[in-house]
């Protein structure tokens, strides 16, 4: 039976030095397991650490003062070491607590975790708020762990994986991100609002340096549109966004929603600009000609490569011409336009990765994301960096996207390296100002402005990550 001394913590766990990551937005998958557990009636905090400036000391305060019961702490491979040690504060504060930990680096390590740190109790795989609160429930003895799907903990001296949970299929059911318990105003960008939204889940496709498969499942749920305006209302007149950005993998994979999506956001006058990321093979001139009158300023495309060789390698299933077509469509409706590549995937030469970047040269995107190939847990990818027995980094606090992670004797990573920082002091030199500026966005919406001041704030420092 719930009682009011049920409490649960969350943590989102403090930075340390060496770890680059910055807190643009609320932690919504935190948000929306504290919605689903005060529905229930739980008392929930949520301790932003990196937004609220909160090292492990301050943490340990902040915990001892609220006593919970289970503390749950996100994990993202960069800090995973620092959600450890949060782990082993909150058991110092007492050892009574449940800590439990999930996210995408749980969720794919999660025996090796269980067998090397004794802190943490149980780990959450994949969705959680059906499964937080299934634990939150048995509380405080939580003797029937094997009756929950989705877990991986230990009995006796054997860590048990119990089976996956389904997941959930009517997302309209669950409440709104609990925002309340995180501090909305210390998440502005360049001095404005700007709040998340996802309205679906799910990835049917199967790129190999990705998990969103594995972690969401093939199949793509959504959200209703009315669902989601609703939601885009509530964002604006409840939390004063002033600018959204829809954190979904695919926005667009359903083209018929995407535009009902607009014409809603048309028909009710919700005039905020927003953002989002999307594949180039589910996105026509008509769906980003709507989206753009929907105020949609800033779309993302995952073009990987541009030797269609390695983006095949990548199981992308994605052409040249369906990027060039893509970005240019985006372009031509006025929208900011950032494609991502991957730099030194296996079988990548110098000469592949030339033809990258005269790709991207060519296709001429307002920002531009090249990312070394990053062998996280439970990709395709880092069991095929395995099987080549290359040398592999497991400093997990350089797992950023922005660092050579393995070293390919074909391609060694300081020539990879080399090219990018190459390519950016070229890409973003004084002709991209005046060009963006011609265009507006820098002195125009919202969203592309932040885009812009975003990349060339951050030109500098990626070149650095490359050394």
């Amino acid at each position: 039976m719930v009682t009011n001394k049920t409490k649960i913590a969350f943590v989102t766990p403090p930075l340390e030095a060496g770890v680059a990551h910055h807190p643009l937005f609320p932690p919504i998958g935190l948000a929306y397991m504290a919605a689903v557990l005060e529905q229930n009636g739980f008392e929930v905090r949520i301790f932003d650490c990196p937004v609220c400036e909160i090292n492990h000391e301050k943490l340990k305060a902040e915990l001892e003062a609220f006593q919970p019961t289970i503390v749950g702490i996100g994990s993202m491979t960069p800090t995973i070491d620092s959600a450890l040690k949060a782990a082993q504060v909150a058991k110092e504060v007492s050892a009574d607590t449940k800590v439990i930990m999930g996210g995408p680096h749980a969720t794919f390590s999660d025996k090796q975790i269980l067998a090397d740190e004794k802190s943490v109790d149980l780990i959450v795989r994949g969705e959680g708020e059906e499964t937080i609160l299934e634990l939150a429930k048995q509380l405080p003895e939580m003797q029937k762990l094997g009756d929950v799907k989705g877990i991986t903990f230990r009995k006796d001296k054997e860590i048990i994986q119990a089976l996956d949970r389904p997941f959930i299929q009517n997302l309209d059911a669950l409440p709104r991100p609990a925002y309340k318990y995180v501090p909305v105003k210390k998440y502005w960008i360049a001095g404005r609002k700007l709040l998340p939204i996802m309205t679906s889940r799910g990835c049917p496709f199967h790129c190999s340096y990705c998990v969103a498969s594995e972690m969401f499942g093939i199949k793509f749920r959504a959200r209703s549109s009315k669902n989601v305006l609703d939601e885009l209302e509530w964002l604006r007149d409840e939390y004063g966004a002033e600018g959204i950005a829809f954190q979904d993998d695919t926005l667009t994979f359903d083209k018929n929603r995407a535009m009902e999506i607009c014409d809603g956001i048309i028909e009710r006058k919700i005039n905020l600009p927003w953002g989002c990321g999307t594949r180039a093979d589910v996105v026509t001139k008509e769906v980003l000609a709507k989206m753009s009158k929907a105020h949609c300023n800033e779309t993302m495309f995952g073009v990987e490569s541009g030797c269609q060789r390695i983006r095949d390698s990548m199981k992308k299933k994605i052409t040249t011409n369906q990027c060039e077509n893509a970005v240019r469509w985006a372009k031509e409706v006025g929208m900011f336009v950032t494609v991502s590549v991957i730099l030194g995937y296996p079988g990548e030469t110098k000469e592949t990765l030339r033809e990258t970047l005269d790709f991207v040269r060519r296709v001429e995107p307002d920002d531009v994301w090249l990312c070394h190939a990053t062998p996280y847990p439970g990709t395709e990818l880092r069991a095929l960096v395995e099987s080549y027995g290359w040398k592999m980094s497991n400093d997990w606090k350089l797992y950023n996207t922005m660092n050579p992670i393995f070293e390919d004797p074909q391609l060694p990573a300081k020539q990879i390296a080399q090219m990018r920082r190459e390519f950016y002091n070229r890409f973003y030199d004084g002709k991209y100002i005046i060009r963006q500026a011609v265009k507006g966005y820098l002195r125009g919406n919202l969203y592309s402005k932040i885009m812009t001041r975003t990349a060339l704030n951050y030109n500098l420092w990626r070149a650095k990550a490359s050394i």
